[in-house]
């Protein structure tokens, strides 16, 4: 009822006084989120130390992190490279295209843990598409299909050497 009160006499009440139970527990938060304290250089690097789960995971704690995380693209550039190892003309072609590096990630990152499987073999007994593992498949082109085809039949030729 308060907070109705408010709205209609348009009066300016903080977005935490307005969406917390407590107002006072929500400034201590404020004043203990580092983010919001320390230089945006030393969050940064703080975040900068993060593995991908842990920054993902980093920016659903609060908003201020995951405005933070969201917008900071050289966040994820190193996350990028890595999965560049094995998405190499993926990651180019989105590079082209004009992505952010945090959107590359997105669009390549299950699909580099998939294509990472096939090319070292893990897949190389299965006999029938039934065989397949269906909750860590995704789609792949027809390009990347080809270079797990190659990579299979060079396998193949080592064996029977």
């Amino acid at each position: 009822m308060q907070k109705n009160f408010k709205r209609n006499n348009n009066l300016r009440v903080s977005d935490i006084e307005l969406n917390s139970v407590d107002p006072e527990k929500a400034i201590n938060e404020s004043q203990n989120n580092f983010v919001e304290l320390l230089p945006l250089e030393v969050t940064f690097k703080i975040f900068s130390q993060l593995d991908i789960q842990s920054l993902c995971r980093a920016s659903v704690t609060c908003r201020s992190w995951n405005y933070t995380i969201r917008n900071s693209d050289s966040l994820w550039k190193p996350h990028c490279l890595t999965v560049r190892a094995v998405c190499q003309r993926e990651i180019d072609d989105d590079l082209e295209s004009g992505y952010s590096w945090r959107v590359i990630l997105l669009r390549n990152y299950q699909k580099s843990k998939v294509k990472h499987e096939w090319l070292s073999g893990r897949y190389s007994n299965i006999r029938s598409p039934i065989s397949l593992p269906e909750k860590i498949m995704c789609p792949m082109d027809a390009d990347t299909w080809g270079e797990i085809l190659e990579a299979e039949l060079e396998r193949v030729e080592k064996l029977q050497s």
